[in-house]
C-alpha cells in the first residue's frame, strides 16, 4: 500500500472510532521521523480534551491497527488536542471560528485590501464564501485569501 493509502485508511479508521465518542479528528499526520513512521493524531471535543480520552482512543485505534496489519512499517501512535493555537483545515474549521484571532500562512505573498504584500495575514477571521478566507487585519485593512494559497492556518491566542 502506498503511504497515501495508509493515512487515508487510518483516517476512515479515526474518524469510526471517535464519531460514537462525540470527538473530531482535526488532523492526521503521517509521516517518517528517524527510522519509523509516525501516525499522529489530534483530536476535540466540545469542552476539551482529557489525557484519558487521549489514552483510549490510542489503545483502540492501536488494536485495529495490530488487527488489521496494513502498516508496511514500524510506526509510533501519538493522539493529542490540537492545544489553543488549532490548525484550520477544514471549511468548517474557517465557518466555525470566525470571529477568533487566526494566523494565516500563504505559499506566496499576496496582496491585502491596501495593496500591500505579504506571505503571513492576522487578524479576525470573517468566513469562507466560495473558497476565499476573509480576515480583518490587525493593521485596519482586509484579506481575501484563497484557500488553495494557504500554505498553514490556525487559531491564536489572545492575551
Amino acid at each position: 500500500m502506498a503511504k497515501v493509502d495508509v493515512a487515508e485508511r487510518i483516517t476512515e479508521i479515526t474518524e469510526q472510532i471517535l464519531a460514537p465518542l462525540g470527538l473530531g479528528l482535526v488532523d492526521l499526520e503521517y509521516k517518517r521521523e528517524g527510522r519509523d513512521m509516525v501516525v499522529r493524531l489530534f483530536i476535540e471535543k466540545e469542552g476539551g480534551i482529557t489525557l484519558d480520552i487521549c489514552s483510549a482512543v490510542s489503545r483502540e485505534l492501536s488494536d485495529i491497527l495490530d488487527v488489521e496489519d496494513f502498516m508496511p512499517e514500524n510506526y509510533t501512535l501519538e493522539v493529542s488536542s490540537p492545544g489553543i493555537c488549532r490548525p484550520l483545515k477544514k471549511i468548517a474549521d474557517y465557518e466555525r471560528f470566525v470571529g477568533e484571532l487566526v494566523k494565516v500562512r500563504t505559499f506566496e505573498a499576496l496582496p491585502d485590501a491596501a495593496g500591500n504584500k505579504r506571505k503571513t495575514f492576522l487578524g479576525k477571521l470573517t468566513g469562507i464564501v466560495d473558497g476565499i478566507i476573509g480576515i480583518d487585519l490587525q493593521e485596519g485593512q482586509h484579506a481575501d485569501i484563497p484557500l488553495d494559497k494557504v500554505a498553514k492556518a490556525n487559531l491564536e491566542f489572545e492575551f
